[in-house]
């Protein structure tokens, strides 16, 4: 009798929230596996692939998983076409980069298939960029790796969500969220090309200083950008900011509980596996919480991967995941002052309207 109400006890206190946080951390580590299997260079990309693709119901994650796919290898695919002939000429490497961020922008915010209009940008940015940075870098090879890793994420959040649906999500069903409404959207447009300024800026600095992980930088300007469709006008400086502050504020807390865990580990790969879990699971609790700081957890968990997922456990050099980390408070740092000048030079400015929680993190 006893044993069965501490079974029923302990039962009540699982729900759909503690079930999802479960799901990422068992995609999150199925991808690490699979990144390894396939020798993708940056396992840590194909983690953060396995954890934002994941979604309570299982209909969601595939299509998720199918754009965030078909985004990246379109965008990889016109990157490995037109790079080569963008790098001997800054201008028309500046002019390719803001009209594919501002369209890739503008579809993420207002197309009915954002995710992957989102990767589709992305992942021409990061290519182009990395090619500017590492010009010894093969280029072919670095776009390859690129959709291994997020073939290798999405397919374990895949795999994942589709065994919990079988399993564990008859019990704790998820709500399957409503399909985004495309539509022209004239403030879409504008604030897609901040972003797109931005890029050029970032583009331009790079011309003249040695910066660390340009792609990482790009990453951090359009992820940041992603706001809801009805919050945009001057309302979205305010939201943009808020956003830039909790990338900020995630990001450093999970770069001090990662280190701690780094110190601890000695290069140990028991213990950065079960620091990625704890991360993983804390991360995804705090961007459960429904609350306008959820954004904060999504940061948190990118901050984790970056440094406690190395490119191998046999060999584990911590380099290339500082400079990563350093490569997004750069883009932030490139990014602000272009959102000031904007919202200075804007001559209208509505009165801010405050998002519902849950809708910021989309990368």
């Amino acid at each position: 009798m006893v044993e069965s109400l501490c079974h029923w006890t302990a039962m009540d206190r699982i729900d759909a929230r503690t079930i999802d946080e479960a799901e990422v951390v068992a995609s999150v580590l199925l991808a690490i596996l699979f990144a390894h299997l396939l020798h993708a260079s940056n396992a840590s990309w194909a983690a953060f692939s396995g954890y934002m693709v994941m979604r309570g119901h299982a209909a969601e994650t595939v299509v998720r998983g199918i754009l965030r796919i078909v985004g990246t290898i379109t965008g990889g695919l016109l990157a490995l076409m037109v790079t080569p002939w963008l790098l001997p000429f800054w201008l028309a490497q500046a002019i390719a980069l803001a009209f594919i961020c501002t369209a890739s922008l503008y579809g993420a915010i207002a197309a009915k298939r954002a995710y992957a209009w989102l990767f589709f940008g992305l992942t021409f940015v990061m290519v182009v960029l990395d090619k500017v940075e590492h010009p010894a870098r093969p280029l072919a090879g670095f776009v390859q790796t690129r959709v291994l890793e997020v073939v290798a994420g999405t397919v374990a959040c895949m795999i994942v969500s589709l065994a919990s649906t079988l399993t564990l999500r008859r019990r704790w069903p998820a709500v399957r969220a409503k399909p985004a409404q495309g539509g022209w959207h004239p403030p879409a447009l504008r604030h897609a090309a901040q972003g797109a300024v931005a890029l050029v800026l970032l583009s331009g600095l790079s011309q003249f200083l040695k910066l660390p992980a340009l792609a990482q930088s790009a990453i951090t300007i359009m992820a940041v950008m992603l706001v809801p469709v009805s919050s945009l006008g001057a309302a979205g400086f305010g939201l943009v900011n808020r956003r830039i502050l909790y990338r900020f504020v995630g990001c450093a807390a999970g770069a001090l509980l990662a280190a701690l865990v780094v110190f601890a580990a000695q290069g140990s790969p028991p213990i950065l596996v079960f620091g990625t879990i704890l991360g993983v699971a804390l991360g995804r609790h705090i961007e459960n919480s429904g609350r306008p700081v959820a954004y904060v957890g999504t940061q948190f968990v990118l901050a984790i991967l970056i440094i406690l997922v190395p490119d191998s456990y046999a060999n584990t050099h911590l380099a290339p995941a500082w400079e990563r980390l350093a490569g997004i408070f750069i883009g932030m740092a490139v990014l602000e002052p272009v959102l000031l000048l904007w919202h200075l030079a804007d001559p209208a400015r509505p009165k801010r309207t405050e998002p519902e929680a849950g809708t910021l993190g989309d990368l």
